[in-house]
């Protein structure tokens, strides 16, 4: 069954999935969504003895499908290989009664490999498929994580160019050193004098700027997305979730049919939609607890059915969720409309008009899947320490958040299914936050004794991506006010 891509919106006639994963945003601002859920044809015994590569072939062919069979197992090998520092690709710890699904074993050490690593080629794929002559920039917005794994990912790729945006002085000195020192001869980073939001929406409006569009066709370039809201980041992120199912099935932690609660924690929205892709496909999911940092706004969404961003921007140590506009819901949105495109559009016309939207009772009604907690600064932290006490296992801010959600849930609803934690990040990426909730003496260090104060301390060693940065160059250093982001773009790309 061939699946096609709509809009969200409305305003775009359907897409192959390879024009989907080419343009990233629909034209009319929408999000593109498979015009039909497909459904696995494989079962989770057969699924519970494949590898990592063998069992994503099986999920991506479903949503992929003008993809041939060569062609995908091509782009899943050239992703899933030794630029991971795990076999499994996609390790599973058991700690405290819950099991962390280590999400951070790639190049970049955090969960946006999974599907970073593989987004270029089928953009290339998809490319040659299409017979498209321009020239692909990828455009994009990070918060941390995303900068910096496209960038490896997309790093010298013949027939593409790659812009970051970040938040200069929201981000972490880790993820801020490994996205200035990246090599590659079309890469390019900028840093910004805003936050996230402020990011997200300068690329977003150079998106839909069609003047903008035509200068960039007029000199043999093009725009696609490697953010979340391209459906070749999403596809990819479906594939771990049943893989966690699959792999705790075939180890006897699960009965035949017997469902888990994922906890994710989340910005933009993308990690935890993928987890629900994965039960609309036959994944036995029940509870999705979407588990935010103080910037608590999907929080008070699933609380009140209002989705409000007019409220105080915090910069916390889990940068990568300090998100206000989280893009990805809007996906969820139209699914609880009934895929109405006209009433979603409404929706997100008042979000860009008053920053705020509120959906019905009845929209709201059809989200049961979904929990929403979050975690302050001090419950993150002191997450960290209890579980490093109890267990000797550390893990990063943004999982601890997902940990102390994970906990909430578990005493509100009492609750004691299986518990898959999305563990999105190496603490390595975080030393400093995490270190020094273990034992507030360690702030006293610079960023790199933290690193290896951090081996010693986790008895894990430290990432080749960590060590790579210890000495590596400084490449990019601009800086610009969001005002004058499309004009840092021109001028790279000598648009005249």
């Amino acid at each position: 069954m061939d699946i096609l891509y709509k809009s969200t919106r409305g305003g775009e006639k359907s897409v192959s999935a390879s024009q989907a994963v080419l343009k990233g945003l629909a034209s009319d601002g929408g999000l593109f969504v498979p015009e039909k859920m497909p459904r696995l044809d494989v079962s989770f015994e057969e699924l519970s003895k494949m590898s990592y590569r063998e069992l994503a072939y099986e999920v991506m062919k479903l949503f992929l499908t003008d993809y041939t069979e060569d062609e995908l197992k091509g782009c899943i090998d050239n992703a899933y290989d030794s630029k991971f520092d795990n076999e499994e690709i996609v390790p599973i710890t058991s700690a405290d009664g819950s099991y962390y699904l280590e999400l951070f074993h790639g190049p970049t050490i955090a969960f946006k490999d999974m599907a970073l690593s593989i987004l270029p080629h089928l953009m290339t794929v998809a490319a040659k498929k299409n017979e498209l002559k321009e020239k692909i920039v990828i455009l994009t917005a990070t918060s941390g994580d995303t900068g910096k794994a496209a960038l490896a990912g997309f790093a010298d790729v013949p027939g593409t160019a790659i812009i970051v945006f970040y938040p200069k002085h929201g981000v972490s000195p880790v993820q801020e050193k490994q996205m200035v020192t990246q090599k590659g001869g079309n890469t390019h980073v900028i840093g910004i004098e805003g936050n996230f939001d402020d990011a997200q929406n300068g690329v977003k409006a150079m998106f839909n700027n069609k003047e903008l569009a035509a200068l960039m066709k007029k000199n043999g370039y093009v725009f696609s997305s490697a953010n979340s809201i391209n459906i070749g980041r999403l596809v990819p992120q479906v594939c771990y979730y049943v893989y966690a199912y699959a792999r705790l099935l075939g180890e006897g932690k699960l009965n035949k049919g017997q469902k888990i609660n994922c906890v994710v924690p989340t910005g933009n929205f993308g990690n935890i939609l993928a987890a629900y892709y994965a039960k609309l496909i036959g994944t036995p999911i029940d509870r999705l607890v979407c588990a935010s940092n103080t910037n608590k706004v999907l929080y008070d969404f699933f609380k009140t059915g209002t989705y409000d961003k007019n409220r105080e921007f915090t910069v916390t140590s889990s940068p990568s969720m300090d998100i206000l506009i989280s893009s990805n819901l809007e996906r969820l949105i139209f699914s609880l409309t009934g895929e109405n495109a006209d009433v979603n559009a409404s929706l997100m016309s008042k979000l860009a008009a008053s920053g705020a939207y509120t959906v019905s009772d009845e929209m709201m009604k059809k989200a049961d899947s979904f929990e929403a907690f979050y975690a302050t600064e001090e419950e993150t932290a002191d997450t960290i320490k209890n579980l490093y006490e109890k267990t000797g296992y550390v893990i990063d801010t943004h999982t601890a958040v997902a940990a102390k959600a994970a906990g909430d849930f578990k005493k509100s609803a009492g609750d004691d299914a299986v518990t898959v934690i999305a563990s999105t990040a190496s603490p390595y990426k975080f030393a400093r936050s995490v270190l020094t909730a273990i034992d507030e003496s360690n702030g006293a260090m610079s960023d790199f004794e933290l690193i290896d104060k951090l081996k010693e301390v986790s008895g894990c060693e430290i990432p080749p991506a960590i060590e790579e940065i210890r000495t590596a160059p400084i490449r990019h250093n601009t800086v610009c006010e969001t005002a004058d982001m499309q004009k840092e773009v021109e001028k790279y790309l000598k648009l005249g």
